[in-house]
Parts: structure tokens; sequence; C-alpha cells
């Protein structure tokens, strides 16, 4: 299962083996072992709170504190986004919401140093527009969101699982754009995802997608998007358990609160995050799940980060 895009392998969320070459060819190799954790920290009322200093934060993994060593506001770090938009069925009546409100989400969000990529997803799964930092070639993407059903002429795309009797391949969709275009990037990755969180079809489960964004370090939002008139609610709950687990939150889309409203809250909360760095005491890299929590010194504060990483080696 894959789309049709090479990945570049870049970096991981553990860097290892830094080295430095002097002129008398010496080389001096340097194990780094730094884990970095991306959080957005609100108070009780909600609003972001943007003025924390490292000594406010307390981390610990799998129940051990961990000292800080690397901390910062990062409104400036440069930032990968994958757009994923469910062309379903079921979300025949707001695919041309989707189209307008996502092309202005871009020109508003993207800075010279960012990137952007767009993929929908139904009965398969698409790549409409590979990284870049162009709003024009996103609209152009956005433009070509079509309605992606099992049958009716729908030609089948590079996600084979008609066999399945796939009608909205979701988990499909996040694995795909975690582990094939965002493993091996660098810098804040995050998957917004616009969907009523039904899935119909994937070969892979929710907890294989939500480990796919972990290995990637990707941060997944979702918007919860549903047609109540013609289909009813729909999986809002899987969806927070993704967000949660990730360090994302889910946007709740109603007549009251607008897909517009959401990627504002979005574009605000992905500008306020603060970056935590630390070695930690455990260095080995076993491959299993590390554990983390991280507190505030004000318990009226609630940080959003993700549950923990995999200790693996790096590529």
């Amino acid at each position: 299962m894959s789309i049709r895009v090479p990945a570049v392998r870049l970096s991981a969320l553990l860097l290892v083996s830094a080295v430095a070459v002097f002129p008398q060819d010496d080389v001096i190799k340097v194990d780094v072992n730094l884990v970095n954790v991306l959080c957005t920290v609100r108070a009780k009322n909600g609003a972001l709170v943007g003025n924390l200093q490292k000594s406010d934060f307390q981390i610990s993994e799998d129940g051990k504190p961990q000292e800080i060593k690397y901390f910062t506001r990062e409104t400036d770090l440069p930032l990968t986004i994958g757009l994923l938009v469910d062309v379903s069925r079921s979300q025949e009546r707001l695919i041309g919401i989707e189209q307008r409100a996502a092309r202005d989400f871009f020109n508003q969000v993207l800075r010279k140093k960012d990137m952007a990529f767009l993929m929908s997803f139904g009965a398969d799964a698409e790549l409409l527009q590979d990284s870049t930092n162009s709003p024009k070639l996103l609209l152009d993407g956005l433009n070509q969101l079509r309605l992606s059903v099992p049958v009716g002429g729908i030609h089948p795309g590079p996600v084979p699982t008609q066999q399945n009797v796939a009608g909205t391949i979701l988990w499909d969709a996040v694995f795909l754009a975690s582990d094939e275009k965002l493993k091996g990037e660098v810098g804040r990755k995050v998957i917004v995802v616009i969907t009523d969180g039904v899935d119909t079809g994937s070969k892979k489960s929710r907890s294989q997608a939500i480990e796919a964004a972990h290995r990637s370090d990707a941060i997944v939002y979702s918007v919860y998007y549903a047609d109540i008139a013609m289909y009813g609610g729909g999986g809002e709950g899987d969806l927070r358990r993704m967000s949660d687990e990730t360090g994302g939150r889910v946007f709740h889309i109603d007549r009251r609160y607008t897909l517009e409203d959401a990627f504002k809250d979005l574009q605000d909360e992905m500008r306020s995050q603060y970056s935590i760095g630390y070695s930690p005491t455990n260095a080995k890299k076993d491959g299993t799940f590390r554990k983390l929590d991280i507190k505030t010194l004000s318990k009226d504060n609630k940080v959003q980060a993700r549950r923990g990483y995999y200790a693996v080696e790096p590529n």
C-alpha cells in the first residue's frame, strides 16, 4: 500500500551521532540522544498560554523525571502540513465548502519556510499535490477534489482496497501521510484531517495509523465535519483518540462553529507551541514505546502534547 511519491528520509525524532571533521582529518564523534516534544498550553478558560518559561515545565518519561535541556517558543520553526480531505459519499455536499475554507487557510498559514501537501481519501487515497510552498499549486490541487466511491465510474487509486468494500479509508490515509510523506521531514509536522470519522475498508487499523503518526513525529488535528441532515453523526470518538494520542485535538464543526473558525483556531495554535528537548535517562533504542507526561507548575494549565514516542535508531 503506497502513494506514488518517493519519501525523502532526512531526520528522525531521535538525533544521534553528530560528527565534526577538523583540518587534521581527526574526527570527533559526539553521541546526541535528544527527544523533542511540541506542546500547547491552555488556561482554565481555554485561552492559549504563550508566556511560559523553561522553569514552568516538568516532564517525565515512563514515570521518571527528565531534565529539560532545550526550550523555545516555536513560532518560526518550519512547518509541514498534510491536509487530508474526506471525499467519500457521506461528504459529497460538503466538498465545496472544504475547498473554499482550505484555500483561505493555506493562503494565511503558509510562510516562506513552510510546506504543505494535499491528499483526498474515499474509496481510495490520492495525492493531489505534493509538498510545496505555493498557494497556487495547492489551490489547483483543491480544485481536483472529487467524490470517491467504490462504484460508479471512479477510477481506482493507488491504494488497492476495493476488494475490502472500501468506502472511506481514513486510517489508510493517515498511515500513508505519516509513513510516506512526513516520516523523513524535518521541523514541525502536522496532519489535518477533515472527515466525519467513519472508516470502512481500510487495511490499516486506527492503532496502526496512530503508531505511524508517532513514528513520524506528526501531530494529528481532526476536523469533525459531518453531514448530519443526510447521514447523521460519525466517528468523533475515534478522531478524538487519534488526536489526543498525538498531541492534537478535535474541532467539531456545526452551525455556530464553522470550518473557517476551526482553521483560524488551528492557525493560532500552531503558532503558539513550545518545544521541549531532553536527553532521556533511558538511552536504549530498543523500539519500545516510551510514555510522556508534561505538566506546568500551575495546576490551572492544561498541556496538550503527544502521549509518547518510539525509541528507535534514526534512518
